[in-house]
């Protein structure tokens, strides 16, 4: 496994609530370690971090993994989602169900989903942007009966693909307890939403949150839009914290602090617009302009992070230390 000196720079306290670490926070640290032909443990890493909590993408329903997975957990006192893949078709229901069955067993908090990529990019049209949430209706409609049986809660990431409003109203249909969201701080702002609007509509349904803050910049497509170091952002990360922790003290934030150059959001190019062609779809122009207003009123102290050009080396050493940033901000800001 790879040696992690870098993180020795900064002693990380003991965590107050449950903050733990996202896999995507890590990108680069995994990269490293899969050229190296290395496992990269998520749960080991944010454990040697000192904090209570991981998203893992690594779970295999085998015996043996889930008795490694159930003892690593319990050792470290961690509180642990996992990904498993989700049935398209009735024919994925038995590996589906063997998958859910093991990651109870292994002692999981709740599953962990990102359903879409960025809906901006994935379709190049409203057909087929329809075509895909009813699929993912569908892939939930088969889930929700070997969730509620073996008592493991699905949550269902915000994750560019659909505005607030859009999941809110699909949670409101589905109306179980064991089906809900992963509120991610800052993706919504992608889709011309800002984040009042984001928390209003899926708190409700909130099971586990990334934690993360947005770093904005115009370019002349429309804006560029950057995970930058916790309190340094346009999320009110304290007010949003606050907020998800009225719904439920003992909810998991699980760092999302993504190492890469900015996103571009083309919002003044017409391939964005395909998909809110239809009245049902359409992004009110408040929405819009209130963002862009955001992003003119808000331009980045320092520069956004660009590590496409650094070398491996240089882009681990600056993953680790926005990771440590943020993890200390948490700390002394949050009480974790």
């Amino acid at each position: 496994m790879l040696a992690a000196t870098a993180l020795t720079v900064l002693k990380v306290p003991e965590a107050k609530a449950i903050l733990g670490g996202s896999p995507t926070s890590f990108n680069v640290r995994g990269r490293a370690a899969r050229q190296k032909n290395e496992v990269f443990d998520v749960v080991e890493h944010c454990h040697s971090l000192g904090l209570k909590g991981a998203e893992s993408a690594r779970f295999v329903p085998a015996p043996e993994a889930i008795r490694a997975m159930r003892q690593k957990i319990e050792s470290y006192g961690m509180t642990v989602v996992l990904n498993i893949p989700l049935p398209k078709t009735e024919a994925d229901l038995a590996q589906f169900e063997t998958a859910v069955a093991g990651a109870k067993e292994a002692g999981a908090y709740a599953l962990h989903a990102a359903m879409t990529d960025r809906r901006y990019e994935q379709f190049d049209s409203l057909a087929a942007f329809q075509a895909n949430f009813a699929q993912c209706q569908r892939t939930i409609e088969l889930a929700e009966p070997i969730l509620r049986k073996h008592r493991l809660r699905l949550a269902i990431e915000n994750h560019k693909g659909w505005r607030a409003a859009e999941q809110a109203a699909w949670m409101k249909r589905v109306s179980s307890e064991w089906i809900g969201v992963c509120l991610d701080m800052g993706n919504n702002i992608s889709l011309c939403e800002m984040p009042d609007e984001t928390f209003q509509a899926l708190t409700p349904y909130a099971i586990f949150s990334h934690l993360k803050d947005m770093g904005v910049e115009d370019y002349p497509d429309g804006f560029l839009l950057s995970e930058i170091p916790l309190g340094q952002g346009v999320i009110n990360v304290k007010e949003r914290v606050a907020q998800l922790r009225r719904k439920d003290p003992n909810m998991l934030f699980c760092l999302e602090m993504i190492t890469r150059d900015p996103l571009k959001i083309p919002v003044f190019t017409d391939h964005y617009w395909l998909t809110f062609s239809a009245p049902q779809t359409e992004i009110p122009g408040r929405d819009v302009a209130m963002v862009l207003e955001m992003v003119r009123k808000n331009p980045p102290k320092t520069p956004l992070p660009r590590v496409s050009q650094l070398s491996p080396e240089q882009q681990l050493k600056a993953e680790d230390q926005y990771n440590l940033e943020c993890i200390q901000w948490a700390h002394e800001n949050l009480d974790m």
